[in-house]
């Protein structure tokens, strides 16, 4: 079986001190969007999901419905999607967990899939995690190796949540959110591998995202993050 792409089981990439604006509360890591101010996320996660509980209220926007704009035929994002232009932190998050989760070397070179993950990514330079979303493509020799096998992957998120952690310190102090409108987003989902010769496989995954949803804006993925408390 071949080397598998994006195994996002939840292990995240670390944030950079001089480029997150993210707290540590009561000793789980949780997103605080305060202006200004660096930090680190931090925290370890579950393996078991839980329900949701009541999640602090998105940001309105007058863009809630998803785009009816389809990936075209041969553009440079291959078969990666475009982002959905919606509002809502859960939706967003599991819409860009089945991105992360999906991919196609059959029809897509391994530029244009970091291109169409890009695409996805806030336009804010100084809360923009790029590299720990790009890291979870390989090279372009595996990449091509992959292709070789004519490896690809579909997915589905069967659930979407504010971690509680988020929740918590988000509760403690709620004008927190109003400087960058950052939030905590965890899925789980799976993901189903095909390659040549009829192989396949199936996993589930977890990950959790930090998603950014302005006021009047559609959301916009920010990084991945390590997973938290659920």
């Amino acid at each position: 079986m071949p080397k598998r792409l994006l195994p996002l089981s939840g292990h995240g990439i670390g944030w950079s001190a001089n480029r997150r604006i993210l707290a540590v509360a009561i000793g789980l890591a949780c997103l605080l969007a305060i202006a200004g101010t660096t930090a680190y996320l931090t925290g370890r996660g579950e393996q078991h999901r839980s329900s949701p509980a009541s999640p602090p209220p998105p940001a309105s926007s007058g863009s809630s419905a998803p785009s009816q704009d389809a990936q075209e035929p041969g553009t440079e994002t291959g078969s990666v999607p475009r982002p959905p232009r919606i509002s809502d932190p859960v939706a967003f998050g599991k819409a860009a967990a089945v991105m992360l989760w999906s991919y196609d070397t059959r029809d897509t070179s391994h530029e244009q899939q970091l291109a169409g993950m890009e695409a996805w990514m806030t336009e804010e330079s100084e809360y923009s995690d790029w590299s720990s979303v790009s890291a979870q493509v390989p090279d372009s020799v595996l990449w091509s190796r992959m292709a070789d096998q004519r490896q690809h992957a579909t997915a589905s998120a069967s659930e979407g949540h504010y971690p509680s952690a988020f929740k918590q310190a988000l509760a403690e102090d709620p004008s927190a959110i109003t400087e960058a409108y950052i939030y905590a987003v965890t899925v789980t989902g799976k993901q189903r591998i095909g390659w040549a010769d009829g192989g396949s496989g199936a996993e589930d995954r977890s990950v959790t995202l930090a998603v950014q949803c302005r006021p009047s804006q559609d959301c916009s993925l920010v990084a991945i993050a390590p997973r938290v408390a659920p």
